[in-house]
């Protein structure tokens, strides 16, 4: 029998066309009558705002691979150019959905239960016209910049993502001819224009409909034949040359200026639009017929998040969960104390992450703490994270902090950061040149009676107290001595590049990590064909490693049962003779973001389980420095079990992966309905509450302070 090269491109999806088909899954939330009306509009925000990301970044970098000569097939076998081509058709159809949905389906809805938007504004009465036309005289007016293009004049910038009206206009005497105008709709002012209501019925209209009603008043002199809203989208993928920056921030911030001026790679227009402004437009962006899209409905659906926030439908949203304080930490005081009892296990956005905001926060105050040492990846606006770092160092304390600077989009945000540490006096890193910096590990360096004693955070997601409450991710709290020499290996490699001669428990991308799961992988294939027990349970975001793929295939042809939890990208093909017949996929999207990165090998009985910051993507194993830990604790190890035991019986938000490379909800005839996050949220509160009964309210003293 021949062998199979586990190899060939057949066996392997697109990644960019496998990410599409992820977006489809959040449009299938918004199109799902069985959620609530409103929890409907935020998926279909959220899809709109991923699109806009998968251009400026995705599509961006297919068209620099295209006009650079790149023809290097990917792990498909698509050049640039086949999967450019694909795309178009794809994200054609796919925002021809989105529209579909807000228009037939969502629309209607939101008029049944007391909500109108005003689609256009030759819809007003008389009435709201005279509200509409005073609100632009006393609010919109004086912050519009209306910008003619004529010979003296320019086509003026069109900014990265901001929604514009055009319009083409001639002199009221003299001249005919007729010269093109813009005006960009203020990201000052609110898009959403609430009308006086009408009985209990809340009535909106959009901001660009109020002025493009009032767009004569912004050019006296001239009669407007015609005006659109259109809006653009700029390649946004920073292009930097780490070895020739000598100093990276300063780098970074010119680059993000750039950003506005990228190559435009997606128009949006209204649909009727005119045709001669339409071709200004397009000959001056010099964009290509098939990166234009011609819309039925409000440009940029993101707008619809405001439309979630509107007040008065609370009824229409799922109720927020309260993350519940994790049992370990009721009753005392001293978190320190608590993780010198043992391990900590927490799971967000169930459990609190105020443990790990206090773990840094009471190290900054603690006498006896010499030094925290932190990486930094994405934190919130406001972080409590970076203020209790900031007074750690104003304490004297040794505080270092890697921060890394070429987080995507949250560039500038990370920049104003390092300047705020650097002023407080902590040493800020910038990592090493040419990786990024995605691990999320935290270490305080305590003075005890009995010596040193590390302290250990270890984490799947950001060091964000905000997306703490959206995302589901896994923590570790540890003053296990081993973890404590790793951690402290991790910031020397990253602050003085020298790399340790062994690792006691932590493996570290870019080095080591892709051959630790390679290893792990043949020896579940090794051990099914030694008669042993084997099997692989792996939940993580992206799955498009050629490489881990293949090995993956080698296993399940050798008999290892593989159940794999993929959120987004997917490049594994299910279901193929002798070589995937034995690994399933589901991807779930719930009302929480699936963010944890849990690795479960079944090793002869003798399992082993994993947690980490890395999906099983190049980027991630190749070219950023990641972390994977082990759960060893026995109680610890069974509670991510548990969790990944909770997420394979999902048969409400979980949609399966079919041999034709679409997914379906799971068919639930016969079926208890069982949603995971749902089950979490309360078991999270049970056992909250079942810990607090055991303990006097006398002794309850641990109340992390809440960040104001």
């Amino acid at each position: 029998m021949a062998a199979v090269n586990y190899l060939n491109p057949k066996y392997f999806v697109n990644r960019e066309l496998s990410w599409i088909k992820f977006d489809h899954r959040i449009l299938n939330e918004a199109r799902d009558k069985s959620n609530p009306l409103f929890e409907r509009i935020k998926f279909l925000s959220i899809s709109a705002s991923n699109l806009d990301e998968f251009f400026m970044v995705r599509i961006a970098s297919l068209m620099d691979q295209l006009n650079a000569g790149y023809d290097k097939p990917d792990i498909a076998g698509m050049l640039p150019d086949e999967q450019l081509t694909s795309l178009s058709v794809a994200i054609h159809e796919l925002m021809d959905l989105q529209y579909t949905t807000l228009n037939r389906s969502i629309m209607p809805a939101l008029e049944d239960v007391g909500l109108t938007i005003i689609k256009r504004h030759e819809n007003l009465s008389e009435e709201d016209g005279k509200f509409v036309d005073k609100y632009f005289e006393e609010n919109v007016y004086p912050v519009l910049t209306p910008m003619a293009v004529d010979s003296s004049r320019p086509f003026p910038l069109i900014r990265n993502k901001t929604l514009n009206i055009g319009a083409l206009i001639h002199k009221k005497e003299g001249d005919k001819t007729m010269d093109f105008a813009t005006v960009q709709v203020p990201g000052v002012l609110p898009r959403i224009v609430e009308l006086p209501k009408k009985g209990k019925q809340t009535r909106i209209i959009f901001l660009e409909e109020v002025i493009e009603r009032n767009i004569e008043k912004l050019f006296l002199n001239y009669t407007v034949v015609c005006s659109y809203p259109f809006r653009i989208m700029r390649n946004a993928d920073l292009s930097i040359e780490e070895e020739e920056a000598a100093d990276l921030l300063k780098e970074i911030e010119k680059q993000l200026k750039r950003r506005q001026w990228g190559e435009a790679i997606r128009l949006e227009v209204e649909a009727g639009m005119d045709k001669n402004l339409l071709k200004k437009i397009k000959k001056e962006l010099q964009i290509s017929d098939e990166n234009i899209y011609s819309i039925d409905g409000p440009l940029d659906l993101t707008v619809f998040m405001k439309v979630y926030g509107l007040k008065g439908f609370d009824r229409l949203k799922i109720k927020p969960h309260t993350p519940v304080q994790n049992p370990a930490f009721n009753g005392h005081s001293d978190i320190f104390s608590v993780i010198r009892k043992g391990d900590v296990l927490l799971h967000h956005p169930y459990e609190s992450f105020d443990p790990v905001v206090e773990f840094v926060r009471r190290a900054s105050k603690d006498k006896n703490v010499l030094a925290i040492k932190q990486t930094l990846y994405r934190v919130s606006g406001n972080s409590p994270i970076i203020e209790a770092l900031s007074e750690a160092a104003e304490n004297g304390k040794q505080v270092t902090v890697l921060v890394e600077l070429k987080a995507r989009f949250d560039e500038e945000n990370n920049i104003n950061w390092a300047k705020m540490l650097e002023q407080a006096g902590a040493h800020v890193i910038y990592g090493l040149v040419g990786l990024k910096t995605h691990c999320k590990i935290t270490l305080v360096v305590r003075r005890e009676s009995d010596g040193i004693r590390r302290y250990v955070h270890l984490g799947t997601g950001n060091y964000n107290d905000i997306t703490a409450r959206l995302y589901t991710d896994i923590g570790l709290l540890t003053c296990k001595e081993s973890f404590g020499e790793d951690a402290t290996a991790v910031f020397n490699m990253l602050s003085g590049y020298s790399e340790p001669m062994f690792w006691n428990k932590l493996t570290v991308a870019p080095l080591w990590l892709k051959d630790k799961f390679l290893s792990l992988i043949a020896r579940e294939k090794n051990n099914a064909k030694a008669g042993k027990k084997a099997e692989i349970i792996a939940k993580m975001n992206s799955l498009c490693d050629r490489d881990i793929i293949a090995a993956l295939y080698e296993a399940s042809s050798a008999g290892v049962k593989i159940r794999l939890i993929v959120r987004g990208i997917c490049c594994l093909k299910v279901g193929i003779p002798g070589v995937s017949e034995n690994i399933t996929v589901r991807s779930i999207v719930g009302n929480f973001l699936e963010h944890s990165r849990i690795f479960y090998f079944e090793n002869g009985g003798n399992s082993e389980v994993y947690c980490g910051s890395a999906d099983w993507m190049p980027r991630n194993l190749e070219r950023r420095v990641e972390i994977m830990f082990p759960i060893e604790n026995k109680e610890l190890k069974a509670q991510v079990i548990h969790i990944l035991d909770c997420l394979l019986q999902d048969t409400g938000k979980a949609a399966m992966l079919n041999s034709d490379g679409d997914y379906t909800k799971i068919d639930r005839r016969g079926k208890k309905l069982f949603i995971a996050q749902d089950y979490f949220c309360e078991e999270a509160a049970k056992e909250s509450l079942s810990a607090k009964d055991e303990v006097s309210k006398s002794n309850r003293t641990f109340t992390p302070e809440i960040h104001k």
